[in-house]
């Protein structure tokens, strides 16, 4: 599109040198300052602007120009290429974010009037990249329109990058949608004037319907549903919601273009959420929805083919309908192709005897499931609208658990209301006991449009002003409960999460009466020997555990030594040597005749047993082999072996 020819602008306008600085913009500047249609009919196509009337109609001069450039260019058989640019930053690189990719697949299926040189194209970057290089990134793509998906995690990242683009390319427009902008939208776009506008909620068909705008000049920005913007006079429009979407009307947003090997794939079967959880957003959303189940077979074959790593499952209760759910399972059992992980949010409650006997046929890591248990304690999980029956809960886990195929992960959030500090290590110590591979313990986030954003005064709830919106404290626990609870969660994500030290772990439980102050305490070591915020190598970690249980006067140390030995050489063939460790050199003929392939595998002599029936016991002296070559794929622990050895050693 060429908005420099001065001869065709005159013919329709008296253009003076001011006004002729904005018709010089693209197109997508011009139409980011116009009016409505409406407001052209009392004007006639010929007029004049200058001076100071400009800043009162400047909006109406640059809707007739752009009508008038739309025709001109559609009578000379051309126009400028559109580039509209997608940016997700997400929380590592390993992350994907879906709702790009599915915005600009609905687009290039139902945004009439694109053309084959318009393109939609996507820029992922990570929190942890510099903010300078994103930018650096985002200019140099030349978008005429930039949008960004904002989340709690980038929120921060993004309003400085839409700033600071702005001044860069002020006549570009900026949108921004997703969860962390769909509330309080007045006051966002207030706050943050450079914003052309926010597009509230679903956001593919007003996604669609914005491309047809920017690139056909087809539609209204003042009759699109899904979004709000400013209007002529400088107040905030919100629109009336866009219609739910058929989860079947969305095309598959994944292709072979893109390279996702080192990738976590996130992908969708249903929309909504059964249960209305007070803290959770998906509880706003109040329809169900789910694609059929033969179009989700299909993409899950894609991924299969592909030899994706992990397929992430982004519905909020995936098997809250079970029909939909065997099918699925049965499909991934079927077609199994020994690489790809899959991740489901479940309801364990809901969760059927038939569904459990499937999962004991899967191969070992093929799926995980993660369940969100929350808190044990009756009085909150009635506050925050959760249904469950704790034991059903656990019934069913330990089920799943005895087929010793499923990676298990259960939630667990602290500064919930009607918890106190004591009611929270019981619910940690109860769900501690049910074992499970990984036990996530975060902290109440009061995210805006929740139940819990709402009832916050009630609560007497004070969060973090800026995101994650962090709970600081409640009613009923204090800011110093939850700093000794964030000890708690540091200590939980080295010593039992990262599963580098269960030997060690399950032998300090036996000498605490609660799980939750063991790692509370353990945390407070950490702390008073200067150990936290400091980066330290696993063989590090075992020490400072080592010093932790010396310093709690522990009379037979020797067992913890030979549990810490234990953990370091399941993990790797470790080029040091612990300095708490036996004399390798006594055993060195066992290793030659068990170890033909070297640092593949490891011998190690043990006089104390790990095995179940007599954990922590004093023994005979026995060999270990830790085969490296074989590992748990559940623990990535090396496989353990008994050795057999009548010969002499040293």
């Amino acid at each position: 599109m060429d908005c420099r020819d001065r001869r065709y602008c005159k013919t329709y306008f008296a253009v003076d040198n001011r006004l002729y600085a904005f018709v010089q913009f693209d197109r997508p500047k011009i139409e980011n300052h116009f009016l409505t249609p409406e407001s052209m009919k009392k004007r006639k196509s010929g007029f004049t602007l200058s001076g100071k009337n400009l800043a009162a109609e400047n909006r109406i001069f640059l809707y007739v120009a752009t009508r008038f450039f739309l025709r001109y260019n559609e009578k000379n058989g051309g126009r400028k290429q559109m580039k509209i640019l997608l940016t997700a930053i997400n929380a590592k690189y390993i992350h994907s974010n879906l709702a790009v990719y599915n915005l600009r697949a609905y687009a290039a299926h139902y945004a009439k009037g694109m053309a084959d040189s318009d393109t939609v194209e996507i820029g992922e970057y990570t929190i942890n990249n510099q903010m300078e290089d994103i930018l650096e990134g985002i200019y140099k793509a030349k978008p005429d329109v930039l949008m960004f998906s904002c989340y709690i995690w980038n929120i921060a990242f993004v309003e400085e990058l839409a700033e600071e683009f702005h001044k860069l390319r002020p006549e570009v427009p900026v949108w921004v949608g997703g969860p962390e902008v769909s509330y309080e939208v007045e006051a966002f776009l207030k706050e943050h004037p450079f914003i052309t506008g926010v597009i509230i909620g679903e956001g593919e068909k007003t996604f669609s319907e914005l491309c047809r705008y920017y690139v056909k000049g087809e539609g209204s920005l003042e009759e699109m549903k899904g979004i709000a913007l400013f209007d002529g006079a400088g107040n905030v429009q919100i629109h009336e919601s866009q219609e739910i979407l058929d989860m079947n009307t969305i095309p598959f947003c994944y292709d072979l273009s893109e390279d996702f090997s080192h990738r976590i794939i996130y992908y969708e079967s249903s929309r909504g959420c059964p249960f209305r959880c007070s803290y959770c957003l998906s509880s706003v959303e109040k329809i169900l929805r789910f694609r059929d189940v033969e179009i989700v077979k299909r993409e899950l074959q894609f991924f299969l083919d592909q030899k994706v790593k992990q397929v992430k499952f982004v519905d909020r209760t995936f098997n809250c309908d079970k029909k939909h759910a065997m099918a699925i399972w049965q499909y991934i059992l079927g077609h199994d192709n020994g690489i790809t992980n899959f991740h489901f949010e479940i309801a364990a409650d809901l969760l059927t005897d038939e569904e459990a006997d499937l999962i004991a046929k899967m191969r070992p890591g093929l799926i995980q499931l993660e369940i969100g248990v929350q808190s044990t304690h009756d009085e909150t999980i009635r506050e925050i609208h959760r249904h469950m029956d704790l034991k059903d809960v656990h019934q069913m886990m330990k089920k799943v658990q005895k087929a010793g195929n499923i990676h298990q992960h259960l939630d667990l959030i602290a500064g919930l209301p009607f918890e106190d500090y004591e009611t929270f290590t019981h619910s940690f110590d109860d769900i501690y006991e049910w074992k499970p591979e990984q036990l996530q313990l975060g902290f109440l986030k009061v995210l805006k449009g929740s139940y819990m954003y709402e009832h916050a005064k009630e609560y007497e709830a004070v969060y973090r002003a800026k995101p994650p919106y962090e709970v600081l404290r409640t009613k009923w626990l204090s800011y110093e409960d939850i700093c000794n609870i964030k000890l708690a969660e540091e200590m939980l994500e080295v010593y039992y999460n990262s599963t580098q030290f269960p030997v060690s772990i399950r032998l300090l439980e036996t000498i605490h009466e609660s799980a939750y102050h063991m790692f509370e305490n353990l945390g407070h070591f950490y702390e008073e020997h200067g150990y936290l915020a400091m980066s330290h190598t696993r063989m590090r970690r075992s020490e400072i555990l080592l010093e932790y249980v010396e310093s709690l006067g522990v009379a037979d140390m020797e067992v913890f030594y030979q549990a810490a030995t234990y953990d370091i050489y399941s993990r790797e063939n470790a080029k040091s040597r612990p300095k708490w460790a036996k004399d390798y050199a006594q055993w060195k003929d066992v290793t030659r005749a068990h170890c033909p392939k070297g640092s593949l595998a490891h011998i190690e002599c043990f006089d104390y047993s790990f095995e179940e029936d007599a954990f922590g016991r004093k023994c005979e002296p026995y060999y270990l082999k830790f085969d490296y070559e074989n590992r748990n794929p559940l623990t990535n622990q090396a496989e353990v072996t008994i050795i057999q050895w009548e010969g002499e050693t040293k």
